[in-house]
C-alpha cells in the first residue's frame, strides 16, 4: 500500500481570493498564483515516497460562473509546474448531493482505489472546515492551514500550520 498527501487546491496549492473574509477560487489561469514553498513541499513529499494528489471542490462550474475548460487549463498548468500525481475535481455544488464533495470523503476514496493508498497512513491538507471532515471521513491525519476566514471551523482532530511547507515539514518528521 502507498501513502498519499491529500491538498486541497485553493488556498493551499494556490492563493485563494479573499473577498468579504470568505475564499473564493481563481478565475482564470493568469489569476492563479502559486503559494511560496509550494514547488519545494511537494518535491520534498514525492522524494519521500509519498502520492501529491488535490482534491477540489469547483462549484462554480456547476453554477455556470466558470467553465469546465477553464478548470482543465488551471490544472494543466499545475501538473506542468508541480509534482502531483492526481487532481480530482468535483464541479457540484452543496445542494447536488453527490459523494464527491467535501466534506464527504469521495474524491479520498476514489484515489486510494485508484492508487492503492493506505489512508491511515495518509494526510489530508486543507484551509477551509470541509477539507478536514473530508480527510476525517477518509480515515486520514489532517493539517488545518488557518487563515482566520470568516467561516465555520472545523471540528477536532487535527494539526493547525501556517502553510503546506509546515505541514510538508511535520508529515516527513512523522515518516
Amino acid at each position: 500500500m502507498r501513502r498519499a498527501v491529500f491538498l486541497d487546491r485553493d488556498g493551499v496549492i494556490n492563493q485563494s481570493i479573499v473577498r468579504d473574509g470568505k475564499p473564493y477560487s481563481p478565475d482564470s489561469v493568469a489569476e492563479m498564483k502559486i503559494m511560496e514553498g509550494v514547488r519545494d513541499a511537494l518535491a520534498s513529499l514525492r522524494s519521500a515516497g509519498f502520492l501529491n494528489i488535490v482534491v477540489t471542490n469547483q462549484p462554480d462550474v456547476a453554477s455556470g460562473k466558470l467553465k469546465i475548460e477553464t478548470i482543465e487549463a488551471m490544472h494543466r498548468r499545475l501538473r506542468d509546474e508541480l509534482a502531483l500525481d492526481d487532481i480530482k475535481v468535483c464541479c457540484h455544488g452543496d445542494a447536488d448531493g453527490c459523494g464527491c464533495r467535501k466534506p464527504k470523503p469521495g474524491m479520498l476514496l476514489q484515489a486510494a482505489g485508484e492508487f492503492g493508498v493506505d489512508l491511515g497512513q495518509s494526510f489530508m491538507v486543507g484551509d477551509r472546515w470541509r477539507d478536514v471532515a473530508a480527510g476525517q471521513a477518509a480515515g486520514c491525519a489532517n493539517f488545518f492551514i488557518d487563515y482566520g476566514y470568516d467561516e465555520k471551523r472545523p471540528d477536532a482532530p487535527y494539526i493547525t500550520v501556517k502553510s503546506l511547507a509546515e505541514a510538508c515539514t511535520r508529515i516527513l518528521g512523522k515518516s
